[in-house]
């Protein structure tokens, strides 16, 4: 019997190539969005460390001028921190469409991978039976020759 040959190999072949590139930005994405909390995180705290510094110096008696300059720097790191998590929601979207993707690209390939298995399973099948009779046909002639022999 021929070997088994699947016919929707270069099909499957190509969804695992698609399915591994959508991995790999899915990855990449993931990646960005750990640096981007990670940034977020820092700025929120230069910003606490900037307000406790500022706290700490009204205490001890601070001028006017820089406590204006303290309040100046906070608002600017304020907008930089929601800068930051606008981007970081922007870069969660973008991740959660790209998972979406991969989950898609990950039923393709899984179905046909399937398809596979029966198919392979059902060759595999017809090769055993085809062996069985050819097992069969082989006892049943060496009975015939011993019997036209006796």
């Amino acid at each position: 019997m021929k070997k088994f040959r699947f016919s929707l190999e270069t099909v499957l072949d190509y969804k695992q190539q698609v399915l591994d590139a959508l991995q790999a930005e899915h990855g990449a994405i993931l990646a960005r969005v750990q640096a981007q909390e990670q940034v977020l995180e820092d700025l929120e705290q230069q910003h606490r460390d900037l307000d406790a510094e500022f706290t700490q110096r009204k205490l001890e008696g601070i001028s006017i001028l820089d406590a204006m300059h303290y309040e100046q720097y906070l608002r600017a790191a304020e907008r930089e921190i929601e800068k930051a998590a606008q981007l970081l929601e922007q870069l969660r979207q973008e991740e959660e469409r790209k998972r979406a993707q991969v989950v898609a690209a990950k039923q393709d390939t899984s179905s046909l991978e399937k398809l596979k298995e029966k198919k392979l399973d059902s060759y595999n099948k017809a090769v055993q039976k085809s062996e069985e009779a050819m097992i069969d046909e082989f006892v049943s002639m060496t009975r015939a020759m011993a019997a036209q022999s006796a």
